[in-house]
């Protein structure tokens, strides 16, 4: 083989190679989110007065399993067959993001059960992790709001899909005899 032809076939072949392995990154920024796939998104999430609730723009990304429940159902749904770089607005009703205001979720703790500061207004954190918004607050008693701050609102996220990829595949369990 002439020295030509053997720098053309290295060539052919780390190419070939080059496609190999790039083959696989090309894959994943074409797969479309669907159930069991890790979405990762930027978002801005605003009330219908355009007041900002929440966003990670500037910040790191969010990360989460599609079809797993670890956002809103609303927005989840709205998500199926988007793809990176792809961008949507989703108005979410407060059906399907943190239900509707609920009037009888409101109970009445003594004041020592909270933290002495506490004023009107404020949130705190139950002791199962839900946020409560302190309603109202007198010498011996603490009224409490049980809904989510969101609960009863439309939402509207903006969001950009950075990433779709598929998860690692998770320990089994050890099989027991």
């Amino acid at each position: 083989m002439r020295r030509s032809q053997l720098w053309l076939a290295s060539v052919a072949f780390l190419l070939a190679v080059g496609q190999f392995w790039t083959g696989d990154t090309r894959a994943e920024a074409d797969l479309a989110i669907a159930d069991g796939l890790k979405v990762t998104i930027e978002y801005t999430l605003t009330l219908p007065d355009k007041t900002v609730a929440d966003s990670n723009v500037g910040q790191a990304p969010f990360s989460y399993v599609q079809g797993a429940h670890q956002i809103v159902p609303g927005l989840e749904k709205a998500m199926v067959g988007l793809k990176a770089g792809q961008k949507k607005r989703v108005n979410v009703s407060p059906e399907g993001g943190y239900g509707v205001y609920d009037k009888d979720a409101r109970i009445t703790v003594k004041k020592a059960q909270v933290p002495a500061e506490v004023k009107a207004g404020a949130l705190l954190r139950s002791p199962d992790g839900r946020s409560v918004t302190v309603l109202e607050v007198s010498e011996k008693d603490v009224i409490l709001d049980l809904n989510h701050p969101l609960a009863g609102k439309n939402l509207v996220f903006d969001v950009k899909v950075v990433k779709v990829e598929k998860q690692a595949p998770q320990p089994s369990a050890p099989k027991t005899p």
